[in-house]
């Protein structure tokens, strides 16, 4: 088995051969990953079996359910794959250009960023999201998953860098840090030398592991405490579903809501709101208040109002007005998508202006916060910072920009 320092310095060296691969080329990886992964799907049920087995009762019941591949998440890898590839390569994009007085002429185009790390946790579709969308913008890889999903990442990378040689390529672009101890994350993270940047996918325990660690870049890609603010004006038919939709659909992935805000002069509606998302078996909490009106809900502490629950528990909040919500939201979200449901036009842009967050939603689920449902064919992760990119990363968030400068012999005087 490869150490890390071995992982990255190949992934480094394909990295150059990678940069110059024509669009052609990269769509033949693509395609030959594609059809691999539908080819082998025993060998992937049999490998996520292990890692659900030994997850099981260890993990929340949340957790296991990212961890496992069904037949229809197996073929929305594919699906995925095939969508990257038959999108616009980002290489190349002449993004602007000029001429000065002296006549150089100067043009800007995309280019990779390098090779990526990438540390994810217990979602064994990032192996192969990730690998489709860094190959397509001719980055390379080096891939570091959670010890829950090992078993699934071990065979999933397996398949992706056999049909990557298969197809006439040289495998190295994807590399895989083939472990489970946390050291080997810590020692990719000192790879500052090979990696040119790292994105962490994961809740905050991981990204601020990655801060507070990583000797190159960091593009913060961590958990999603998302709110839906439901104001006075708002369609309550229309709010009952987006609210019904966005917990209880998927609870434990990182654009499911968390934390709902509602205006004090229509929270008595609230039993009604919520009455088919207790039925099927979600835990309100909240203040006093909202357990005075709502039956069965229970007392929180000031922490429930910070957290990513990650299953079927949804705080709620009332509020006096939009600017109280406003406020609620950006001193306690991670700036992952935020969603307000209303029919006042004024209160809809001062809360577009307003609300500090990459994905803003308005009368509509959080749970489009997607590579594949913002047509991207899938994402590296959802980033929360700001500089470079926010929202979904996907193919034009993994480029950088360099200037070509063409001249005739001008020298500066």
């Amino acid at each position: 088995m490869l150490s890390v320092r071995d992982v990255c310095l190949k992934a480094k060296e394909a990295a150059f051969e990678l940069a110059a691969a024509t669009t052609e080329e990269k769509n033949k990886m693509l395609y030959a990953i594609a059809n691999a992964i539908n080819s082998n799907k025993a060998k992937i049920y049999d490998a996520n079996a292990l890692d659900i087995e030994a997850a099981r009762g260890v993990i929340k019941d949340s957790m296991l359910d990212r961890l496992t591949l069904t037949e229809a998440r197996i073929n929305t890898m594919v699906d995925g794959v095939m969508q990257v590839a038959s999108l616009p390569d980002p290489i190349g994009e002449v993004t602007d250009s000029w001429v000065i007085k002296n006549g150089l002429k100067f043009t800007k185009v995309r280019v990779p960023l390098g090779t990526i790390g990438v540390i994810y946790e217990a979602r064994p579709n990032v192996t192969v999201d990730v690998a489709a969308l860094c190959l397509k913008s001719g980055n390379c890889v080096v891939l570091r998953g959670g010890k829950e999903a090992i078993n699934s990442n071990r065979a999933l990378y397996e398949i992706i860098s056999n049909a990557i040689e298969s197809a006439g390529f040289n495998k190295d672009v994807v590399g895989f840090i083939d472990g489970t101890s946390r050291e080997l994350s810590a020692e990719l993270l000192k790879q500052g030398d090979c990696i040119d940047v790292v994105i962490p996918r994961g809740g905050d325990g991981l990204k601020h592991f990655v801060l507070e660690n990583a000797t190159m870049p960091v593009i913060a890609s961590a958990g999603g405490v998302c709110h839906t603010y439901i104001h006075e004006s708002a369609n309550l038919d229309m709010a009952e579903k987006i609210i019904y939709n966005a917990k209880m659909q998927r609870p434990s992935v990182c654009n499911a809501l968390e934390q709902l805000i509602i205006d004090r002069s229509i929270a008595a509606h609230l039993p009604s709101l919520l009455v088919r998302m207790v039925k099927d078996g979600c835990t309100i909490n909240g203040s006093e208040e909202v357990c005075k009106l709502v039956p069965g809900a229970e007392l929180c502490e000031a922490t429930e109002y910070k957290k990513e629950h990650l299953d079927l528990t949804l705080t709620v909040s009332i509020v006096d007005n939009y600017i109280e919500a406003i406020n609620q939201i950006n001193n306690n979200n991670t700036k992952h998508s935020d969603a307000i449901i209303a029919q006042d036009q004024k209160v809809i842009e001062i809360f577009k202006k307003k609300v500090d967050t990459g994905c803003l939603y308005v009368n509509a689920s959080t749970r489009f916060t997607d590579g594949f449902e913002f047509g991207f064919g899938a994402e590296i992760g959802i980033s929360t910072q700001k500089l470079h990119a926010r929202g979904p990363l996907a193919l034009k968030q993994l480029t950088s920009e360099k200037y070509i400068i063409v001249g005739n012999g001008q020298v500066r005087s």
